[in-house]
């Protein structure tokens, strides 16, 4: 194999420099021995690899094939392409699809020409009901074997409409047409799983899912001194000496380095461009498992700058020597920064320059990991901030993180009255059926908060929408938006399934629990007229006003909401 496209960066437009005998010390080479120096990488000690004089199978290039073939990707002519960006998938998940908000859900999403998947557990009825070429996932949230993280991939959002079965005692008709006209008209059972199998476990299962699709509010750490968390990356040093070059580098640990005193990684060496040198870095060992980042827009470095201008190179490929997708960044000297690096903006880069055909970066196949101090950008440019001689650049995390501002990732359909079952001085006889019957009918709502927390624990960015008792009626009616878990109504499944889809997008709906209803009394139908059809509703006028933190749980905590 030839040397990683990193260390073609110091590689300069002269003559090439043929040494008898270079120093390496992280190379390419598959004939590796170990020499008496280690680095000391948090927890681990990685022993450095250095280049092996012998000669091996000819499928192995030289040290002179390697230098010259460096050298000579330099003096073709930069390419003046742009690189292809990173496209990405905002596939919307629907569960509980087949049932009278899911379906809708799904209907909406395909109006908005939306990718839609859906969760089933029977593929012949969700076919049926939402057509042939529905793409669609056989699963059981109460199955925990039949939700393989794997079959989430390309997943951003989730709209979830599980729930428990309830059916009349005495039957209904094929069409579910007493269920249809509401809980209030018939003696309720369960029908199926019970409450605890499809509002908690089922709830456990579909969170460790997809939650590496969809992603966490606080990013994903990568790198950091929490938890342990170095011992998870060993970092190794790659340089110049490749070809021949006299700079070092090396990865440490500062005890009480960071901004707040505790312990912080620490990039340093000494950067020559003698003997036709010019670049160190660090290069993390491929990682065991690939990380999937797909659910994240970029990576965000903690630096501690010095007013240099580094790299970082994310490759996605086992290769060693392949094409590192890159990004610069500048640094301000003496300050802690964050700095944020979208995946859209990463450059193909192979042997320091910019490959126009390379494939789209696939942030759901992340190898490695790779700073770097170098002389040269790209294509032959200059780094402006270059000069020869010490440098250090501490850094304490890398982490993916989501674009702001975070739109819901995980909507999910829950049930006003969740809270009311355990309520102290709450009278009984002036609430839905479901909240008199909780125990009756296993725990219903009970298990539907324990579900709901789940979610708020999961550090997914979510919405949880309550609607009242679900009715058959239009979309259209005039609402009623609350929090605290008091009201009581109706409300149409349309309603709530454009409710839950206009969350999906909405920055405002993020971290908020509430409840919704129409303001059309059960003892009145409501109907519209079709020739002259209701507005469509504004749903961020109510999703604003709507506060954070606000569950209905205070008043069973006795805390202030």
């Amino acid at each position: 194999m030839s040397c990683s496209s990193c260390c073609a960066a110091a590689a300069a437009s002269s003559p090439p420099v043929v040494l008898a005998r270079p120093r390496v010390r992280f190379t390419a080479s598959c004939s590796t021995r170990t020499d008496q120096k280690v680095l000391f990488l948090g927890s681990k000690r990685f022993p450095q690899i250095t280049h092996s004089p012998s000669s091996r199978a000819s499928s192995r290039l030289s040290r002179r094939e390697i230098v010259e073939s460096i050298i000579s990707s330099f003096t073709g002519s930069a390419s003046s392409e742009a690189p292809k960006k990173m496209e990405t998938s905002d596939v919307v998940l629907v569960t509980g699809a087949t049932g009278g908000v899911g379906r809708r859900v799904v209907d909406i999403l395909r109006k908005k020409g939306l990718p839609v998947r859906v969760l089933a557990r029977n593929e012949d009825k969700a076919r049926s009901m939402l057509g042939p070429d529905v793409d669609l996932i056989i699963g059981d949230v109460t199955k925990e074997d039949t939700l393989d993280p794997k079959i989430f991939k390309g997943i951003k959002k989730v709209v979830n409409a599980v729930s428990v079965i309830l059916g009349p005692k005495e039957g209904d008709t094929p069409d579910r047409q007493k269920y249809k006209q509401g809980i209030k008209f018939f003696e309720p059972e369960i029908k199926g799983p019970s409450p605890e199998m499809v509002e908690y476990i089922g709830m456990q299962n579909l969170i460790n899912a997809i939650k590496n699709s969809v992603g966490l509010s606080e990013g994903k750490l990568l790198f950091g001194l929490k938890g342990n968390l170095s011992g998870k990356i060993v970092w190794g040093a790659l340089d110049d000496v490749v070809m021949g070059g006299v700079s070092e580098s090396a990865f440490q640990i500062l005890p009480t380095g960071s901004e707040t005193g505790g312990p912080t990684g620490l990039f340093k060496g000494t950067v020559s461009t003698s003997n036709n040198g010019g670049f160190t870095s660090i290069r993390t060992k491929n990682f065991t498992v690939p990380e999937d980042l797909s659910a994240y827009d970029g990576i965000e470095l903690r630096v501690k700058g010095d007013g240099r201008r580094y790299k970082l190179i994310i490759r996605t490929s086992y290769e060693w020597d392949t094409v590192g997708y890159t990004a610069s960044f500048d640094t301000t000297k003496g300050e802690w920064q964050s700095v944020k690096l979208p995946f859209s903006s990463l450059r193909p880069v192979f042997r320091a320059r910019t490959m126009t055909d390379a494939p789209p970066f696939d942030a759901s196949n992340i190898t490695s990991l790779q700073l770097m101090f170098s002389k040269f950008e790209y294509d032959g440019k200059l780094n402006p901030t270059f000069t020869e001689g010490p440098f250090e650049l501490p850094f304490s995390s890398i982490r993916a993180y989501i674009n702001e501002p975070v739109t819901p990732r995980f909507v999910h359909v829950s049930s006003a009255g969740v809270t009311r079952p355990e309520r102290p001085g709450l009278d009984l006889s002036k609430q839905p059926p479901a909240v008199r019957l909780n125990k009756e009918l296993g725990s219903i709502l009970t298990y539907k908060l324990k579900g709901e927390d789940l979610i708020r624990e999961s550090g997914i960015p979510y919405t949880i929408v309550r609607p009242c008792a679900l009715t058959e009626e239009p979309a259209g009616a005039d609402l009623i938006f609350d929090q605290g878990d008091s009201i009581t109504g109706k409300i149409s499944r349309e309603e709530v399934a454009l409710i839950c889809v206009a969350a999906l997008a909405s920055p405002n709906a993020v971290g908020k629990t509430f409840e919704v209803k129409s303001t059309v009394p059960f003892s009145e139908p409501y109907v519209i007229d079709p020739s002259n059809p209701p507005p469509e509703k504004d749903y961020e006028v109510y999703f604003k006003e709507l506060k954070e933190g606000i569950t209905g749980k205070e008043a069973l905590e006795a805390t202030p909401a």
